[in-house]
């Protein structure tokens, strides 16, 4: 992909778009998971299974494993399978426990606004202006529309404090995970994704063993969302989110933060038969434009047919 973290391109827009919908589908895949299999095997299901598929793939794809040669890519490679894999799956996990779903929604919805100092210092092909953070403040704007009441609502009870800071070391996570790819050595695309969730997997598998045991009476159904879950929006979409980085970076990446809820929503109201809240529009709105000012040199080179 011709782009750049200026100019983005048609296709890094189209795949961001995707990632959009396949991760807002992942919440009904986990709902439906979450029923057969406890929370911590549910987060080893989707990195044991998708590790091996994702390895041989790039293993057929020539991308295999074996790219990761150096110690140096292992350096960005291993770190980024545990704080943006291992991590966020445990924090969110536990930390829904504690607080309301909101909360954690808006929680991870704050990863382009957390990453903007990551990126400031770190990435300094990445422009931060102050056009692309207003737009990232916009977005954010309709993304707490979007969950409507009790967004920043942060629960109460005994375990609440560390419930919020779960949520928000999640989000933490994620964004460091993209600065640590997009600085990673030269490394295939498939070999760096297939890596980051092998390591994921080897620490995820005996932890839910020792911790919750070994599964049992799970119905089909529920095997059924956790294979979805690993191959789709944990295998597919965590190869195109590094694909993404190392063509339009960090930040365009970030983005998708506030596409998957609208996509959630989306999907509830479709398959699922949820109200339709007139607040989806408002907050449609202000995601949109949002990105549309943070993004807007490179959509103007878009239009332009520059990209």
């Amino acid at each position: 992909m011709n782009a750049t973290p200026g100019a983005p391109g048609l296709t890094n827009w189209i795949i961001l778009i995707v990632l959009g919908a396949i991760w807002g589908s992942a919440f009904m895949a986990m709902e439906l998971a979450l029923r057969g299999f406890a929370p911590l095997w549910v987060a080893a299901l989707r990195t044991g299974i998708a590790a091996p598929v994702m390895l041989a793939i790039a293993a057929f794809a020539g991308q295999g494993i074996g790219h990761v040669a150096r110690a140096r890519a292992w350096g960005h490679v291993a770190p980024a399978g545990v704080v943006g894999v291992v991590l966020p799956f445990v924090f969110l996990t536990w930390g829904q426990q504690h607080v309301p779903s909101a909360f954690a929604g808006v929680a991870m919805g704050s990863v382009p606004i957390v990453l903007v100092p990551l990126a400031y210092v770190f990435l300094r092909d990445e422009k931060v202006t102050a056009l692309r953070v207003l737009g990232l403040m916009i977005g954010f704007a309709g993304l707490v529309v979007l969950v409507g009441p009790g967004a920043l609502d942060a629960g109460t009870g005994d375990n609440v404090l560390l419930g919020r800071l779960a949520c928000l070391g999640a989000a933490m996570g994620y964004a460091i995970a993209s600065v640590l790819t997009r600085r990673c050595p030269p490394v295939p695309p498939m070999a760096f994704t297939a890596g980051t969730l092998a390591v994921a997997a080897a620490i995820l598998l005996p932890v839910a063993l020792l911790v919750e045991g070994v599964p049992q009476g799970f119905s089909r159904g529920a095997l059924a969302a956790a294979v979805y879950a690993a191959l789709f929006p944990t295998a597919l979409a965590f190869y195109l989110r590094v694909l993404v980085i190392n063509s339009a970076g960090s930040l365009f990446m970030s983005l998708v933060s506030y596409v998957v809820p609208l996509f959630a929503v989306l999907f509830g109201v479709v398959l699922l038969g949820e109200e339709l809240r007139p607040e989806l529009y408002i907050a449609m709105a202000l995601i949109l434009g949002g990105i549309a000012v943070s993004q807007s040199a490179g959509l103007q080179r878009l239009v332009r047919g520059r990209t």
